[in-house]
């Protein structure tokens, strides 16, 4: 339960079985979640829960493989709330048994450092993963003891997490440390919800304020292994993992993306639970940061492989864009724990840009191959990450499964949960916070409000809800007016009226009788959007969006050279709904040109000359459905002329 008066309404309580995130959720459930099974049992990360390695085996586990079971057991967990189904059921429970039996008698649970390397048990908290595996597994338990009511795994994690609790803290004999890779703060206050253990909401508070003081942890530990605390770490300085000043210190986005949203989650979460200020005007400090200086338009952030993560103000190159997918989906976790903390519509917006944008685009359309990283650039005959073979970085073609395989069952479990991030309920008002073809139940002030959307968002601008209200009651019905709409108007069983707007959510104020029908139309126009001066790559560029939506060109639409097409400030490109293309979707079409590079004379420079410019239809389709066709060239960012 949060301590602050507004939460989300649960995943139980919302159906969404139609239209856009219908279908990509019932693609995850029918092909994503049984492909990654797979991949997990083909690479032998769920054999290595047997605890049975040797030399001999076909694979060694890794640090982080834990992980990769948890997240695909928690997605399983969210599907099974809307679709149950026996057979996955059945093979979740088998994993668990393995799991159960991989525990340790003191309570430790981690296959590498049971099978491999037993003598290294907390050595390295900055890079190896210990806890990270642990926040995953609990996460995990968490949602499938909710879901299916079964409590083996919950069990499981409880003994590991009273083990860990043992092991840090601020009391003599205690270990001062925390995760390198941050994750258990988050799940341990899912911990404390579901079991109401104080224990794990004050460990997770510590992992929080810990982290930054002097001396810095990892220095000493690494000095406990003999290393160098700066020479021997590849990252060379405590920005990469969020540790180089106390968190209510930190102004900048820094470091390893993934890690500084799953903090900042944590963060959040702490904060609601303890209604900690000082926490809460940090992360506004660094939303600021990350959403005015170091987000794409597609939401995807980290710029660079280097780090996997942030650089510095502005710096958003294109074609070398690293945006992992999972960066991504830590900022909508981040996003949706803002909201609940500062109810603003700010948050949300970059939450929808995100799922519509950065996030989607790492699974193909069927579900079945994924990216890692998300470029706004891409040219096939081009390596954008130099001494990394090409087919590993599949930087232009998806590809099924990694050696680091966070990202394909992130994305699954995100998908699989998509319905908690739609309603959430506040002192007498429901809030509405994304528009898809859904069904809710929503308990609230001791009654019980169905809401059914009906609407093809995002490709029209009108959402219409039926509210039934049995008996009649009174309550705000809270419509967000998403920051890239300019016009929206709103019925009332038929009539139009006009509404009080109140950090960007429309609110309907009203005694509420069965079967009254709202009708909100979101102004869609195709918009062309600018990037800050100071964002050197996209100088005298210009994308393309309509609604949540980011579009690119394709090079199988469109030919090649595609950083030579350009057009026209007059052109006036129109929308229409292919029902044929990509499952359905609406493309951008109109009048461009397109430089004529193949009459260049053998030479690499030359005086100017006035180019031949050579006029084509071009067709733009949304960015997260690139790369689902013949492989070649796409571009986000276009010239204009």
């Amino acid at each position: 339960m949060y301590a602050n008066p507004i939460e989300p309404v649960a995943l139980k309580n919302v159906t969404i079985d139609r239209g856009f995130w219908g279908a990509r959720i019932d693609t995850n459930r029918r092909a994503t979640l049984p492909i990654e099974y797979e991949q997990l049992k083909k690479t032998g990360r769920i054999e290595a829960w047997k605890l049975d390695w040797n030399e001999g085996k076909s694979y060694k586990p890794h640090r982080f493989w834990d992980s990769d079971s948890a997240k695909w057991i928690e997605a399983a967990a969210y599907s099974l709330t809307s679709h149950p189904d026996e057979h996955l059921e059945a093979l979740v429970d088998e994993v668990i048994d393995l799991i159960e039996k991989a525990q340790q008698p003191d309570g430790y649970l981690n296959i590498f450092y049971t099978a491999v390397e037993p003598e290294n048990r907390w050595a390295n908290l900055r890079d190896w993963h210990e806890l990270y595996c642990a926040g995953h597994l609990i996460e995990a338990a968490v949602a499938y003891y909710q879901v299916t009511g079964k409590r083996k795994l919950l069990d499981v994690m409880i003994r590991y997490a009273k083990y860990i609790d043992q092991i840090f803290g601020p009391n003599k004999g205690q270990k001062r440390g925390y995760p390198g890779h941050q994750e258990i703060e988050l799940a341990l206050v899912k911990l404390y919800r579901v079991t109401g253990q104080q224990r794990y909401l004050n460990l997770a508070k510590f992992f929080i304020d810990e982290r930054g003081q002097q001396p810095p942890y990892f220095d000493l530990e690494a000095r406990a292994r003999g290393e160098d605390p700066v020479k021997d770490y590849w990252a060379g300085t405590h920005k990469y993992n969020q540790s180089h000043v106390p968190v209510r210190e930190q102004t900048e986005v820094v470091g390893h993306a993934v890690r500084a949203c799953y903090m900042y989650a944590g963060m959040a979460d702490v904060a609601a639970e303890t209604n900690d200020p000082t926490l809460v005007e940090a992360l506004q400090r660094l939303w600021q940061n990350v959403t005015e200086k170091r987000m794409y338009i597609t939401g995807g952030i980290g710029p660079t492989l280097r780090n996997e993560g942030f650089t510095f103000d502005y710096d958003l190159p294109n074609d070398m864009a690293y945006a992992e997918t999972c960066a991504a989906i830590a900022l909508v976790f981040w996003a949706h724990r803002m909201f609940h903390l500062d109810p603003d519509r700010r948050y949300i917006d970059v939450l929808e840009r995100a799922l519509y944008n950065g996030v989607l685009s790492g699974v193909s359309l069927d579900g079945t191959t994924f990216f890692y990283a998300n470029p706004l650039a891409a040219f096939p005959e081009v390596n954008p990450y130099p001494g990394v073979p090409l087919d590993e970085t599949r930087h232009y073609r998806r590809s099924e499964w990694f050696d680091c395989a966070c990202c394909p069952p992130n994305l699954a479990r995100l998908l699989a949960n998509l319905g908690q991030y739609v309603y959430s309920t506040g002192k007498n008002a429901i809030y509405v916070h994304l528009y898809t073809a859904a069904k809710a139940q929503i308990d609230l002030n001791d009654q019980v409000i169905q809401i059914e959307q009906q609407t093809n968002y995002p490709w029209d601008e009108t959402v219409r809800f039926a509210i039934q209200s049995e008996p009649p009651g009174q309550f705000t019905l809270a419509l967000r007016l998403p920051g890239w709409c300019r016009q929206a108007n709103i019925k009332v069983n038929g009539q139009a009226m006009s509404t009080m707007t109140e950090q960007g959510y429309a609110r309907i104020d009203r005694t509420w009788q069965p079967g009254d029908q709202v009708e909100l139309t979101l102004s869609m126009p195709l918009e062309r959007i600018e990037t800050h001066p100071r964002v050197r790559q996209n100088a005298g560029r210009f994308a393309l969006q309509r609604g949540p939506v980011v579009y690119c060109l394709e090079e199988v639409d469109n030919g090649p050279n595609l950083a030579h097409v350009i057009i026209p400030r007059e052109s006036e490109p129109a929308v229409t709904f292919d029902r044929n293309l990509l499952g359905g979707v609406s493309v951008i079409t109109g009048q461009a040109l397109r430089r004529d590079v193949q009459n260049w004379p053998n030479a690499l420079y030359r005086p100017i000359e006035s180019p031949k410019m050579t006029p084509f239809a071009f067709k733009a389709i949304p960015y997260c459905f690139w790369a689902n066709r013949q492989p070649g060239e796409m571009q986000v960012w276009l010239r204009e002329g």
